[in-house]
């Protein structure tokens, strides 16, 4: 299966013919829920197709259009996005209030809870081991990896696996790994051949896949689920985007942006 990427309806067009808001842009303003204003600042971290990513510098993707429409479900309005590496997306949330909501297909933790509260679960997911196509290293298993170089995005669940299951148990040394701060860098290595792995998540290992020069090796049954990130103790907020993604997907729209960004071509 294949992953579309393509902008054959954009986003705005989509957003119109969906009921959604506001433009996308790269940069935010602060987080606006603790004042009187209904308006929130959305944050994400592009270079994660299919869930966000830049094209033709506009910032589009999956979440993007999934929370637009569930926050158009809502009393509160989207203002515009603010964009960030990955690793610093809480920090950004619960430390400095620069953005209200994370979109980012962040995967619902008990560690990120300690810090931070989630929506309802939108998406599941495994992690993949991405490899280059036609290349002399194909493992099967973690063990396979015995002193190869492997590459992850920080502050991801990928790179939880690398630590997990390479680092800790001495599959390979600290030194064999690099973590990025964004997965198009860590793919290009890959491609390059400056790292022989990637872990990364299953649906955007097949965009990858589908795209560039590279291929999964095998997947990691995780179960992981995606959730939006807001801060905690704003129980009105997290009720009313959990009454958005319910009305997404009872209308039909949720299904429409899944088809427009995971249909098979």
């Amino acid at each position: 299966m294949s992953y579309r990427t393509e902008t054959d309806l954009s986003r705005r067009s989509y957003l119109k013919l969906t009921g959604g808001a506001s433009a996308v842009g790269l940069t935010g303003v602060a987080g606006c829920l603790g004042d009187d204003s209904d308006v929130i600042t959305p944050g994400t971290a592009p270079g994660f197709p299919p869930f966000e990513m830049r094209e033709d510098g506009e910032l589009i993707g999956f979440d993007i259009d999934l929370l637009e429409a569930v926050v158009a479900e809502t009393e509160y309005e989207i203002g515009e996005w603010a964009t960030f590496d990955f690793d610093g997306l809480i920090p950004a949330l619960t430390q400095n209030e620069e953005i209200d909501v994370i979109a980012a297909a962040m995967t619902i933790t008990d560690d990120r809870r300690e810090t931070i509260a989630f929506s309802d679960p939108y998406w599941e997911s495994d992690q993949a081991v991405l490899v280059r196509t036609d290349g002399d290293f194909q493992p099967t298993a973690w063990a396979d990896f015995e002193g190869r170089p492997v590459g992850a995005q920080s502050g991801t669940t990928g790179a939880d696996q690398v630590q997990n299951n390479l680092i800790e148990p001495g599959v390979i040394d600290e030194d064999d790994y690099s973590s990025y701060g964004n997965y198009v860098f860590a793919v290009e290595d890959l491609e390059n051949g400056n790292i022989d792995g990637v872990v990364i998540d299953l649906p955007v290992a097949e965009t990858f896949a589908a795209q560039r020069d590279v291929e999964i090796a095998f997947v990691e049954e995780t179960g992981e689920e995606f959730g939006f990130g807001i801060r905690q103790g704003e129980d009105e907020f997290q009720t009313a985007l959990n009454d958005g993604l319910a009305a997404v997907r009872d209308d039909g729209a949720y299904a429409e942006i899944t088809d427009r960004w995971f249909g098979q071509e």
